[in-house]
C-alpha cells in the first residue's frame, strides 16, 4: 500500500472558508426522531469517534441494504444528506437509526459532501467514513478503511477497485470506465508524483486533522470535488493510502452517463493543471493554500 511519509501540522478549521451561501445550506438539518449514538464494540477504535457519511440522491431503492450493511460495532454515528431527491429516499432514511439532513434544494455531488463533512465536524468526528448510499461499495469493508488511520499510516484511505486485478471488471465496471479511469490515474500519478492504483473512487476515509486543514469548501460542487481533495492531500503533505475494496455495477446504483464521465474527466485534467501551475509557481490557486 503506498502511503505518503511526510504530515502538515494540523491547522485550526476557519469559518472564513464557508464560501456564501454553504452555511444556510449547512443549517438545514432534520434529524431523525429514532437517531441514536451507536456504542461501537471494536476494541481496535479506542475512544476514536468514526462517523458514516452518506450524500445521497435518489436511493430509496438501495438505502436500506447499504444502511443495514454497515458494521455497527465500527460505527458511532451515520450522517445520511439527501440533496433533494425525487424519490422516497428522506422517507427511507428517516426510518433508520440515521441523521438526515435535508436540502432544499440540489447543489450537486461536492456541494453534499460539503454539507456531510461539516455535519461530521460538528458531532465530533475523528474519522470520516464516505459511505455512497446506492449500494456500489460493500459497507462490511468499512473496517479496512479505518484501520490505516486508527494505526497512525495514513490521514486519507482510498477504497481502490483495481489492488486486485480483474476486481473491477468482475464487479461490473462498464470497460470504457475502466480506461477511461486508468487513463486519467496515470495522468494524476504523473503530475502528483505518486503511484496510486486508483483515483476515482467514491470510498473513502479521512482524519479529522485532515477536514480541518484541507479547503474543501472552495472545492467545486460537482464530481470533480474528489479530485480536488486528492490534489490537497498531495499539495498539504498529507498521507494517503490505499485499500483493496470490492464494486457492484447494477441497475438501481447510480451512475454518470458517458456525457457526464467526458465532462468529469476534461475537469479531472483541468485540476491537474491548476495543481500543477501553483506546484510551479506558474500561478496561485486558492485550492492549495490556507
Amino acid at each position: 500500500m503506498p502511503v505518503q511519509t511526510s504530515l502538515r501540522r494540523i491547522s485550526p478549521f476557519r469559518a472564513s472558508n464557508i464560501p456564501v451561501g454553504m452555511s444556510q445550506v449547512a443549517r438545514v438539518r432534520r434529524p431523525s426522531t429514532r437517531s441514536a449514538a451507536a456504542v461501537p464494540s471494536a476494541p481496535e477504535l479506542g475512544d476514536r469517534r468514526v462517523v458514516v457519511v452518506m450524500p445521497a440522491y435518489n436511493a430509496s431503492e438501495t438505502l436500506r441494504e447499504t444502511w443495514r450493511d454497515i458494521p455497527k460495532d465500527w460505527v458511532h454515528r451515520v450522517i445520511l444528506v439527501d440533496d433533494a431527491s425525487r424519490d422516497t429516499t428522506l422517507d427511507v432514511a428517516r426510518a433508520l437509526k440515521v441523521d438526515v439532513i435535508a436540502h432544499p434544494h440540489n447543489v450537486g455531488y461536492g456541494g453534499n459532501q460539503k454539507t456531510c463533512y461539516m455535519e461530521a465536524l460538528r458531532q465530533g468526528a475523528d474519522v470520516v467514513v464516505m459511505v455512497h448510499p446506492d449500494g456500489q461499495y460493500d459497507p462490511t469493508l468499512i473496517p479496512q478503511l479505518v484501520r490505516p488511520i486508527i494505526r497512525g499510516e495514513a490521514d486519507m484511505v482510498l477504497g481502490s477497485r483495481f489492488l486486485t486485478p480483474g476486481g473491477a471488471r468482475k464487479g461490473g465496471m462498464p470497460l470504457y470506465k475502466i480506461i477511461a479511469n486508468r487513463f486519467l490515474t496515470r495522468v494524476e500519478n504523473l503530475v502528483l508524483g505518486r503511484q496510486f492504483a486508483e483515483l476515482h473512487t467514491g470510498y473513502r476515509a479521512y482524519t479529522r486533522g485532515f477536514l480541518e486543514t484541507i479547503p474543501f469548501l472552495r472545492n467545486s460542487n460537482d464530481f470533480v470535488f474528489d479530485t480536488e481533495v486528492i490534489a490537497q492531500a498531495v499539495a498539504f503533505g498529507f498521507r494517503v493510502g490505499e485499500v483493496p475494496v470490492e464494486t457492484k455495477y447494477f441497475a438501481e446504483a447510480s451512475s454518470v452517463n458517458f456525457r457526464q464521465s467526458l465532462v468529469y474527466g476534461f475537469k479531472t485534467l483541468w485540476t491537474m493543471a491548476r495543481y500543477f501551475a501553483h506546484r510551479t509557481g506558474l500561478h496561485r490557486s486558492r485550492l492549495f493554500v490556507h
